[in-house]
């Protein structure tokens, strides 16, 4: 077993230390060999989260402890430091600071303080507890009595918390960002900005990697704000290109939009709880073991949904959701490398990763669990039916991880424990599989001379062989199709909606979020293999930017592909079946929180609460699976055999106007064009005119006051000595006059 408190800081570290090496000394001494430093820092911080994910593992196994059968709502006395017996600081880490067993299993690792203002946090103390709603919905109403008491110091902390979660999120992120690193060698080779990606690649690795391991929401809005920086960084890298440029700025600007809802929504976390800590300190940690373990509730009601909704908001803009997914597609003028390392497992699953450790503060809003819902199945049904009519593969690509985002927000909202593991098990597959196609498409473009329109080249798999086996791996572990990665990790958050629509109050709605589930996973099946077909197969047709001697790419890209396919084709038959990824992220304090609270709501029902997602309901997964064989199908009828002709139905939908609405992506820009920028447009050219008329008239009117001044008593200084006698006797006369008046 290893030091947790010493392989924690590393992980982050180390990418860090990359990117300041070869900002330094990338232009005049590494140049070529810049790449050197990333991937030395970044395989290192790989094998450091596997031997963190395997101390986690060994921790939780060695502490033999027992879960809280039910959870103990009793007043929280203030009249000590939780922290002072916190489960950070506890060697065994089993214990809360009441001394019964703790909630999940954490480690704090508090490296120093930020700042601190005494005296300067709130005096509150929350007295009422939550009930839960019923066995079939986890959920709470609460309301909060606030007794004053002394005001505790304001602390921000650079802490860092080991769980199951930040484990599998670590392990996620650097082996897929080492991947990409390692494929970049080859795909950047020659570019003159070569030490400058890699140095981006490192900044943002740090970052994703501390967003992760983050203790409290200070931290973690820091490194959500400089993930968006690395993002805007890396997706208009090649600012010569106007369209590469005006992505990095679009990217930029819609995410501004969500993370001012998410500043707003730790704003109301701060008056509400007064702590941005997850762990217990001075008082009780928003997440920490003494609310999870019952001595101190969380906050319900209006206050609830209002904290829920605007972290959700600052989600829709980082993982590309309904309203807020609009940057996304464009983000494909960035390298193609990128373009994998922001949809796999980094940047966008932020969100996803952000709502799931919130689970304990989504419990206690019904409202808010429902619409993160809606909004998930919205998007993931809608950026499906655009995806089947685009014409760019890595187009096709973006839409396809908006929709799977989709996917993981709407088993986040199902409300169910369930659905919480089946979204994170998504996210963890969705990684390899969607780094394998945007690889494989990278890949292509490389072999194409840039060229990655579809339209313009078919029959690849003749010249390009290695590109074509993984990326048909990936093609069905986005399907779903069994026994791939993503068959295990989608069909449980079917299964979860499905759950809902039977047991919740709000079935109807439920129901009708798993019927649109089921056409999304049909959609997916029919634009992915779409893709697939037109690119690898028929005649052999290359573009003239491809020369005449289009070949596979070099082992350094097809390696890579050749690992994600292996992991495409593993990671589900090892976790899924199993359910050794389930079991383990249950030990982390939220989700254990969420398993105890529902077995309080089912103790009155003698309901049984299990999460038996990946092995019961083989209905469902039937279901699903006959709906992506014919998604598959028709595709092949349509692009592979010609029995369909794609032309004709494309112009029988139009006359519906359905073609055009999908291939201009439901006019989204169009409308963000009229709503949004035309108005500040407007406004700014507006303002700009007030500035130079009337705000800048009334400085020059200002500035010739004295020079009209000077201009008025300039001809009393004619030169003339008798002007000024005459002068002194006036002036003197009228002093006379006004003495004698």
């Amino acid at each position: 077993m290893f030091d947790i408190a010493l392989l924690l800081p590393l992980i982050p570290a180390l990418p860090l230390a990359a990117a300041i090496v070869i900002g330094a000394l990338g232009p005049w001494l590494l140049r070529d060999r810049s790449h050197v430093p990333a991937v030395a820092a970044i395989g290192i911080s790989c094998l450091l989260s596997l031997l963190l994910l395997w101390s986690v593992h060994q921790e939780i196994s060695g502490s033999a402890r027992q879960r809280p059968a039910a959870l103990a709502y009793t007043q929280h006395e203030s009249g000590g430091s939780a922290a002072d017996h916190g489960v950070g600081d506890d060697p065994a880490g089993n214990r809360n600071s009441a001394g019964a067993t703790a909630v999940g299993f954490e480690r704090i690792v508090r490296l120093w303080t930020w700042a601190a203002v005494e005296k300067a946090g709130l005096a509150h103390t929350e007295l009422t507890a939550p009930e839960p709603a019923n066995a079939g919905h986890l959920g709470a109403d609460a309301s909060t009595v606030h007794t004053p008491t002394a005001r505790p110091a304001f602390k921000i902390e650079i802490a860092l918390r080991a769980d199951p979660l930040t484990a599998v999120m670590l392990a996620t992120v650097t082996l897929v960002s080492l991947v990409v690193a390692v494929y970049s060698i080859g795909y950047m080779h020659g570019d003159r900005g070569y030490w400058r990606f890699f140095a981006y690649i490192s900044l943002f690795v740090f970052s994703m990697t501390m967003l992760v391991s983050a203790s409290n929401f200070i931290l973690l809005y820091v490194f959500w704000e400089a993930v968006g920086l690395c993002s805007y960084l890396l997706i208009g890298f090649w600012y010569q290109k106007p369209e590469a440029a005006a992505a990095g700025k679009k990217a930029f600007i819609v995410n501004r939009v969500g993370d001012f809802g998410f500043a707003l929504g730790v704003f109301l976390l701060w008056t509400t709880y007064g702590t941005l800590d997850f762990h217990d300190g001075a008082v009780p940690g928003i997440l920490g073991q003494t609310r999870l373990s019952g001595a101190a509730p969380f906050v319900g009601g209006a206050t609830a949904t209002a904290i829920c909704l605007l972290l959700m908001l600052g989600a829709c803009g980082k993982s590309a959701q309904f309203p807020l997914h609009v940057w996304l597609p464009d983000a494909m003028e960035g390298p193609t490398p990128v373009s994998a390392l922001i949809h796999a497992a980094t940047m966008v699953t932020a969100g996803v990763y952000m709502v799931a450790r919130c689970t304990p503060l989504y419990l206690a809003s019904v409202e808010a669990q429902q619409i993160v819902a809606v909004i998930g199945g919205a998007t993931a049904l809608m950026a499906a039916i655009i995806a089947i009519t685009q014409t760019d593969l890595k187009r096709i690509l973006a839409y396809s991880t908006i929709s799977q985002l989709g996917y993981m927000f709407l088993a986040l909202g199902a409300g169910t424990l369930a659905g919480v593991t089946a979204g994170m098990f998504h996210l963890f597959t969705h990684a390899f599989f969607k780094a394998l196609l945007f690889l494989g498409a990278g890949s292509v473009m490389h072999a194409m001379g840039g060229v990655i329109d579809i339209r313009c080249f078919s029959g690849l798999r003749r010249i390009m062989p290695v590109t074509h086996w993984t990326f048909l791996v990936g093609c069905l572990g986005l399907a779903g199709v069994f026994p791939l990665a993503g068959f295990w990790s989608k069909d449980p958050i079917l299964v979860a909606l499905h759950d809902q629509a039977s047991t919740s109050s709000a079935g109807s709605l439920y129901y009708w979020l798993y019927i649109a589930g089921m056409l999304g996973a049909a959609l997916t099946a029919f634009y992915t293999f779409r893709a697939f077909w037109l690119t690898f197969y028929g005649p052999l047709r290359t573009p003239p930017e491809a020369g005449h001697h289009a070949h596979e790419s070099p082992p350094s890209m097809t390696g890579p592909l050749v690992l994600l396919a292996v992991a495409t084709l593993g990671v589900g038959a090892a976790f899924g079946p199993t359910r050794l990824f389930e079991q383990f992220l249950l030990d982390t304090p939220s989700l254990e929180y969420a398993r105890a609270l529902a077995e309080q709501a089912a103790a009155g029902t003698g309901a049984h609460v299990g999460n038996d997602a990946h092995g019961a309901h083989t209905a469902v997964a039937l279901l699903s699976q006959a709906v992506v064989l014919a998604g598959i199908a028709l595709s092949a009828m349509m692009y592979l055999g010609r029995q369909i002709d794609p032309e004709k139905l494309a112009a029988a939908l139009d006359r519906a106007k359905l073609y055009t609405l999908s291939y201009r992506k439901m006019y989204w820009d169009e409308i963000y064009q009229a709503t949004v920028v035309w108005p500040a447009w407007i406004a700014a050219q507006i303002s700009a005119a007030l500035d130079r008329l009337v705000i800048d008239g009334l400085v020059d009117l200002c500035g010739l006051a004295p020079k009209l001044l000077g201009a008025a008593l300039r001809p009393l200084q004619n030169g003339l000595v008798q002007y000024y006698a005459l002068a002194m006797v006036i002036g003197l006369l009228l002093l006379l006059g006004a003495l004698l008046w």
